[in-house]
């Protein structure tokens, strides 16, 4: 587990702990000491705790003139037991959207599990976002199994070319229009 660490390859356009507008503003990391876990698992450092125990976040990218950021998520997520929906979208979502974005990348490779609750707090970000909308990047199958039955599908777009997505090529802008050309395409 602690050698899964954040994508890194865009720090040279986006660096979170050094964006005024960030939730994570100031934040310092440290390369040898490992802070974090998840269960018994110590992860990697530059993860970003945000009050779940079981779910860390990396922003990778944030552009506020076109609306959008693109978010790393690794671990489990866990509405059940932890709230985690609860704690993003309070922690992280709120203030980004008063920051002016609408439109939410979310990278899901790293997620382990999904465990639902109800689905009031995805129901309030897909309406806070309003003329935006949030994708699910290449979530694990059995992840987005749970996201379905749980109708959590009808505020987060899965599914198709999101799910095997090769992002990483890419510069975050690419990837950015790739994936709203892809969603586009399926709103109309």
């Amino acid at each position: 587990m602690h050698e899964i660490e954040p994508f890194y390859a865009w720090r040279d356009d986006y660096i979170a702990a050094e964006d005024e507008r960030s939730p994570f503003f100031n934040t310092e990391y440290s390369e040898f000491y490992f802070d974090k876990q998840l269960y018994n698992y110590l992860i990697h450092p530059q993860w970003d705790a945000f009050g779940s125990n079981t779910l860390y976040i990396k922003v990778i990218y944030v552009d506020y003139d076109r609306g959008f950021a693109i978010i790393e998520l690794m671990g489990e997520w866990n509405d059940t037991i932890n709230n985690d929906i609860m704690l993003l979208k309070r922690e992280i979502i709120e203030l980004m959207i008063d920051e002016g974005i609408n439109k939410f990348v979310l990278i899901g490779e790293n997620v382990l599990n999904f465990h639902a609750s109800d689905d009031s707090y995805y129901e309030e970000w897909f309406q806070d976002v309003e003329e935006g909308w949030i994708a699910g990047i290449n979530f694990n199958e059995h992840v987005i199994q749970e996201f379905r039955e749980h109708n959590i599908d009808y505020y987060l777009n899965f599914g198709g070319e999101l799910d095997q997505l090769h992002w990483r090529k890419l510069k975050p802008i690419q990837f950015f229009k790739k994936v709203e050309e892809l969603l586009t395409k399926r709103l109309n």
